[in-house]
């Protein structure tokens, strides 16, 4: 762990119920923990955008989020709109499906056309809700993830299930170093971070992002 922890931080608030007020109080501890990026669902990004202005925090919306059976086009509408909106990086959920039927070329391709739709310099994370696939539909997914262009495969929504050790090492394994892992769903504490990125997560994705940033804090005061 040679970065900052703060560093590896997607701070997340996905529910449903979220508000403006609590969007806006996302931002702010964002800003105020210098986490490296919020995700949020696409109808908020716009207001993120005016509450991040000029702080260098970035901005991830979510495409086909969280169940992924949405049709290819609108999932690629959805993350071009993110991205016109103020996004900076995107994370769709793969048809998880097709992933249990073995269609990974399908899977593939999908993640083709929206790694196609968005410009380069926007970073395309893959969710492959591991905590619902094999260990071998883990390992075939990661694949389709490096053969559709991405440059993450990520565990999961947080919705079915979160990221474990074991599954975060699978990934990493699986993904040969030519895509990085992003370990999501019920990290709540500052010793599952750690053993996550251990494990070869380069990206946390949590919705505990401030409480364990506050473990940090007073494990340096002791």
């Amino acid at each position: 762990m040679t970065r900052s922890l703060n560093g590896y931080f997607d701070h997340a608030l996905l529910n449903p119920e979220a508000g403006l007020k609590a969007i806006c109080n996302l931002c702010q501890e964002a800003v105020e923990y210098d986490f490296w990026g919020i995700a949020i669902n696409p109808y908020w990004v716009v207001e993120a955008r005016k509450e991040l202005a000029g702080s260098g925090v970035k901005i991830i919306s979510v495409s086909g989020f969280p169940l992924s059976a949405n049709r290819t086009d609108i999932k690629v509408a959805e993350a071009v709109k993110g991205v016109e909106d103020g996004a900076d990086e995107i994370d769709m959920v793969a048809n998880i499906g097709l992933l249990v039927m073995g269609e990974y070329k399908k899977v593939e391709s999908e993640i083709k056309a929206l790694r196609k739709a968005l410009p380069d310099r926007v970073l395309l994370k893959v969710i492959i809700e591991a905590p619902r696939i094999s260990p071998e539909t883990q390992i075939e997914a990661v694949k389709a993830v490096i053969n559709g262009g991405a440059q993450y495969v990520k565990t999961a929504t947080g919705f079915f299930g979160g990221a474990t050790v074991e599954m975060v090492k699978r990934l990493h394994k699986a993904a040969e170093n030519q895509i990085k892992v992003k370990a999501a769903g019920g990290i709540g504490t500052l010793a599952d971070m750690k053993t996550l990125i251990e494990a070869g997560a380069e990206r946390i994705g949590s919705s505990s992002s401030v409480s364990i940033m506050k473990e940090i804090e007073a494990d340096k005061e002791l």
